[in-house]
């Protein structure tokens, strides 16, 4: 009797814990994002934590390529000081990517409804690399951003 106790005590911390995560990044509709100032000090720090084969098919303008898996050792690249904005495809990675900053004292994080597909279902504007190889091939080698990933 005890034991099953103790099973359902870390089925519901286990639970908890997974809740309180999901509750550190919040919501921000698309139309939010659009009125959100796009330079300076308070503009978000947009993070797109798909592959960089994804990222080269095209992103969110300004945003910055760093996948989900190589997120906690980058986090040098990632500032503190400001809103972070996460997407992916579907939301999953962007997710799990809001996890590990939480779990690094970021506190401002966001997460972009819908993600890319719906930003791009809805004509929303798309970022894409004058050179999609050499962009793939710096992003790669560990740049979260590189003059082979500008824009046209």
């Amino acid at each position: 009797m005890i034991r099953k106790s103790f099973k359902g005590l870390g089925l519901l911390l286990v639970s908890s814990v997974a809740l309180a995560g999901d509750a550190v990044v919040a919501p921000l509709t698309q139309e939010a994002f659009l009125a959100l100032p796009k330079q300076g000090a308070d503009a978000p720090f947009v993070l797109d934590v798909r592959t960089p084969e994804e990222y080269a098919s095209g992103y969110l303008p300004g945003a910055v390529n760093i996948p989900h898996d190589q997120l906690a050792s980058r986090l040098a690249e990632v500032p503190k000081d400001r809103e972070i904005v996460l997407y992916c495809r579907s939301g999953r990675r962007a997710g799990l990517a809001g996890e590990v900053l939480a779990e690094h004292g970021y506190q401002r994080l966001e997460h972009l409804e819908g993600d890319i597909t719906a930003w791009v279902e809805k004509s929303r504007p798309v970022a894409k690399p004058k050179d999609p190889d050499a962009c793939v091939a710096a992003l790669k080698s560990g740049k979260a951003t590189a003059p082979a990933c500008a824009a046209n």
